[in-house]
C-alpha cells in the first residue's frame, strides 16, 4: 500500500507576498512541507511530488531530492482550485492510478508528527472517501458569532438567542474547523468519479472523514502574524544546526 504525495505552492500570494519561498526559520516555507512528506512513512514510501507555477520554488524541491511538476498559468491563479492543481500533477507525473493522493500545502509549515500518516489509516480503515485534519474552534464557536447593524446593534448570528444562552467556553458543544494540515483523497473521489454532488468541494466525494488537532498544532500562512508563530514552534522544536543546513 502506498500513496502519491502532491505538495502545492503557487508563485502568488495576497497576504504575505511569496509566502511559499518566505524564510521561516531559516529556510524557505515550502522546505518545511517538503520534509514532512519526507518525514512520512506512508508518503515518503511512495511518490512526493511538489507542482508549482514558481521556478524558485521548484528548485527548492529538487534541491531537497523531490519530483516537480511545472503547473500553467490557468491552474495557478486565484480563481484555481486546489482538486485541478492536484489532477494535473498526478496526470503529467504518470502516477499510478492505484495510489490515493495527499494533498499538502506549501505554505503550512508546522504540523504536528505523525499527522499526515494519521490521515491516511484512517481514510484506508473507514474506506472513505476523504480525509482532512480539523482543528477545535476554541472560543471562535459559532455559537458565540453574531451580527452587528451599521449603528452597532447586536443580533445572533442565527437562531433567537444571542450566544445560544451559553456563557461558559465549556460548556459549548464541539465544534471543529479545517486547519490545512492534509488532506487525503481516495483517487476516484479526486478524478470526481464517486458520484459526489458538483461543487467546489465535490473532489472529497461522499464518504469524508476527519482527524483533529490540537489547537494551535497546524501554523497556515496567511498573515505576518502567522509567520511569527511558525518561526517560534519551528526555532523551539528545531535544532540549530539543522535548520543551518536547510
Amino acid at each position: 500500500m502506498s500513496v502519491c504525495c502532491v505538495i502545492l505552492g503557487r508563485a502568488g500570494s495576497k497576504g504575505v507576498p511569496g509566502k511559499n519561498l518566505r524564510g521561516v526559520a531559516g529556510r524557505p516555507c515550502v522546505a518545511w512541507t517538503i520534509e514532512d512528506a519526507l518525514s512520512s512513512p506512508w508518503a515518503s514510501a511512495g511518490r512526493v511530488i511538489v507542482s508549482s507555477d514558481a521556478p524558485e520554488i521548484l528548485t527548492v524541491a529538487r534541491s531537497i531530492g523531490v519530483e516537480t511538476v511545472s503547473r500553467p498559468r490557468e491552474l495557478a491563479g486565484d480563481l484555481a482550485t486546489v482538486d485541478a492543481a492536484a489532477r494535473h500533477a498526478v496526470a503529467t507525473a504518470g502516477v499510478d492510478e492505484r495510489l490515493d493522493v495527499v494533498i499538502l500545502y506549501a505554505n503550512v509549515p508546522v504540523r504536528p508528527m505523525g499527522l499526515i500518516d494519521d490521515a491516511i489509516e484512517r481514510l484506508w480503515a473507514t474506506a472513505a472517501d476523504s480525509c482532512q485534519s480539523y482543528t477545535t474552534v476554541g472560543k471562535y464557536h459559532p455559537w458565540w458569532m453574531a451580527r452587528l447593524g451599521d449603528a452597532g446593534e447586536v443580533s445572533p448570528w442565527q437562531g433567537a438567542v444571542l450566544n445560544h444562552g451559553v456563557f461558559r467556553r465549556q460548556e459549548l458543544p464541539p465544534a471543529c474547523v479545517p486547519d490545512g494540515g492534509v488532506l487525503v483523497c481516495r483517487r476516484e473521489a479526486l478524478e470526481l468519479r464517486v458520484g459526489a454532488a458538483d461543487g467546489p468541494h465535490a473532489f472529497f466525494g461522499l464518504e469524508r472523514r476527519g482527524v483533529v488537532t490540537a489547537e494551535g498544532s497546524v501554523v497556515d500562512i496567511d498573515t505576518e502574524a502567522d509567520v511569527a508563530r511558525a518561526e517560534a514552534v519551528l526555532i523551539e522544536r528545531t535544532p540549530a544546526a539543522e535548520r543551518r543546513a536547510g
